[in-house]
């Protein structure tokens, strides 16, 4: 019953759903259109506040550690180890149940860790585990395989890289965006993360979505196997060069300057993950730059040599092809959005209609539709962040429990939203019309349990 709905409402999406930057481009008019009727504002001045600094050209460096985290994930989760542990897990499936359960936890969990790693990792191990199930000659829907590898994203935004709970961790961070002036004091990641309605949500999440997955299931006559979609013959490894002279091949192919590099970010480690006064540890207050840093020192540990971690990075860069295109895009749509007061006036109205108990669970909705139009967390920050925790303060709701509400809605409509599904798309040949169907079935599920820990906490 539940599989058939998944195949119907996947049939849906495959016939009705654009590639994601024609997406954006829609989404882009749309913004547009909802700011002039609105707001009043003349078109010419909403064109300038798209095209301006504020607008297409705003998220530069955040759209620079977004690319990294995406990159040293990528390059982390295809490391030898890695891919070595994941090869392995394959060899214990049977069933296509099974398939479907292990690649969903496994981009789940990761993804707690770091969005970019739970998006790698879940791309590679679906495009593995379709291979190898095809070659035991057991069929498996490889769509809904590569839809259970993107759940990660369901998820980020109540791991230890989500971008609402890391900027507000620091002064400097909070201050940027709300002015010296700022509402509130420096929130730690124990009262967002490693709160326990956090715990409960995201803990639940990491229970509920595979469940899901293993639902949906199609029957073995329903399935498309991966040679629908890609080419399942083993891409070949990287060429060595064997004619290098010795000096080069010493600094490429040997582990010595990779060592020191990692011993020189090791000791930054070191004093901010284990400080003297283990109180005031980096755990509690990571940021993008030090989860990337992080992920540079321990993708350099898996590959040993300059050389193989190069070719690593060389691989997942073209996994950033999407960032670059849409993030202006997206980041226009932000300062429209945000000249043109549209989010603060729809956030207003929301504000206006609540009360200390609905207000996070309105808050949430609106950053669900939001992140449809902004999807990045950081940039979805930006613009509801200051509107959500002024409306918190004035209706006395905990500074911790808004800065939840925007990233559970931000996560959520992920499911929806194929934005940062690009790189998965990119690896495991799939379209995102093949994926959306199921993944917005989980997202309904996701956002019944969601509302749940909001009321509850």
């Amino acid at each position: 019953m539940i599989s058939q709905l998944g195949i119907a409402i996947s049939g849906v999406f495959r016939r009705l759903m654009p590639e994601p930057f024609v997406l954006a481009i829609l989404l882009t008019f749309v913004t547009l259109f909802l700011a002039h009727t609105l707001t009043g504002i003349a078109f010419p001045d909403l064109v300038r506040a798209w095209s301006g600094d504020a607008g297409v050209w705003a998220l530069l460096n955040f759209g620079m550690q977004m690319c990294l985290i995406l990159v040293t994930g990528h390059a982390l989760a295809s490391s030898p180890p890695v891919s070595a542990l994941l090869e392995r897990l394959t060899t214990t499936l049977r069933t296509p149940t099974q398939a479907v359960v292990l690649v969903a936890l496994v981009a789940t969990l990761f993804g707690v860790l770091n969005w970019g790693l739970g998006l790698i990792a879940g791309a590679l191990m679906a495009r593995r585990v379709g291979v190898a199930m095809q070659q035991r000659g057991v069929t498996v829907h490889y769509p809904l395989l590569c839809a259970a590898g993107y759940l990660g994203l369901l998820v980020w935004h109540g791991g230890f890289s989500g971008s609402a709970p890391l900027k507000v961790t620091q002064a400097s961070e909070i201050q940027d965006l709300f002015g010296a002036d700022a509402p509130f004091a420096e929130i730690p990641l124990t009262e967002t993360i490693l709160s326990g309605m956090n715990l409960f949500v995201t803990g639940g999440l990491l229970l509920l979505a595979p469940l899901l997955v293993a639902l949906l299931t199609p029957r073995p006559g329903d399935a498309q196997t991966p040679d629908r979609f890609v080419d399942t013959a083993a891409a070949p490894g990287p060429v060595l060069r064997t004619d290098k002279p010795a000096l080069p091949r010493l600094l490429e192919d040997t582990p010595i300057l990779t060592l020191l590099l990692v011993l020189l970010i090791g000791v930054w480690a070191w004093g901010f993950y284990f400080p003297t006064d283990l109180s005031q540890s980096g755990i509690k207050r990571l940021t993008p730059n030090s989860v990337n840093l992080t992920m540079l020192m321990l993708g350099l540990i898996m590959h040993r040599t300059p050389a193989r971690y190069v070719r690593a990075i060389d691989d997942a860069v073209r996994g950033c092809a999407g960032i670059i295109l849409q993030f202006p895009l997206y980041a226009g749509i932000m300062g429209v959005m945000k000249a043109s007061g549209l989010t603060a006036l729809l956030a207003e109205r929301i504000a206006a209609t609540t009360s200390a108990t609905t207000l996070p669970i309105l808050t949430f909705f609106s950053a669900a539709i939001v992140n449809l139009f902004v999807p990045s967390g950081g940039g979805q920050w930006a613009v509801q962040g200051p509107i959500a925790m002024h409306a918190g303060i004035e209706a006395g709701v905990p500074a911790a429990k808004m800065v939840m509400s925007v990233a559970y809605g931000d996560q959520l409509t992920n499911m929806l939203q194929p934005f940062w599904a690009l790189p998965l798309l990119s690896i495991t040949g799939v379209k995102a019309r093949d994926i959306v169907g199921y993944t917005a079935l989980v997202m309904l599920f996701a956002c019944a349990w969601i509302l749940l820990g909001l009321a509850l906490f």
